[in-house]
């Protein structure tokens, strides 16, 4: 038993040593522990140290990331939008179809609408950057918060069609007993 009369900070535990720790794990050849590489051609790593070209400086202090793990962010939650976009198109078929006329006018609204809905996903990632990263400081990991924003849009787009339609209303309100 420890002495009680030694602060609990100064007490210590006797371990006894166990065989492979601290031992230094066997080296590559080119590579020995204690020995400068002279003459070697090594490439610099100017990313590790923050080293940046003044003809493209950004200001921005993030590394720069090759345009696949740019897009693979913007993937994750994108079945959010591919399903108000399935509904939007839905719907916009069946109003569409409905109206038994040219389709001309009816393709030129619902692009204008996938085009506004680009837009918005656009504002919201923008809105993302300058509140949620750059205001509170955190790491956006995914475009989740977009892509619901967008979806919620689209489904709104799909609804407004549905309501644009005779005879979908008819039966809504035979459903609902108004």
């Amino acid at each position: 038993m420890a002495d009680q009369t030694q602060p609990w900070a100064e007490r210590t535990v006797e371990v006894p040593p166990q065989p492979g720790v601290g031992v230094v794990p066997p080296q590559r050849d080119e590579f020995r522990r204690g020995v400068a590489a002279v003459g070697q051609q090594r490439t610099p790593r100017t990313e590790q140290f923050g080293a940046v070209d003044p003809a493209g400086w950004s200001g921005d202090s993030a590394p720069h990331r090759p345009l696949s793990w740019h897009l693979a962010r913007l993937r994750r939650g994108g079945e959010w939008s591919a399903a108000g976009a399935l509904f939007a198109f839905v719907c916009w078929g069946i109003w569409a179809i409905s109206g038994r006329g040219d389709l001309g006018a009816p393709l030129l609204i619902f692009g204008l609408s996938l085009l506004t809905a680009v837009g918005l996903f656009a504002l919201a990632r923008l809105v993302g950057r300058l509140v949620w990263e750059r205001q509170l400081g955190r790491v956006r990991r995914s475009a989740r918060g977009a892509h619901l924003l967008t979806a919620l849009f689209l489904v709104g787009v799909g609804v407004a069609y549905l309501q644009q339609t005779e005879w979908v209303v008819a039966a809504w309100n035979w459903v609902t007993g108004n």
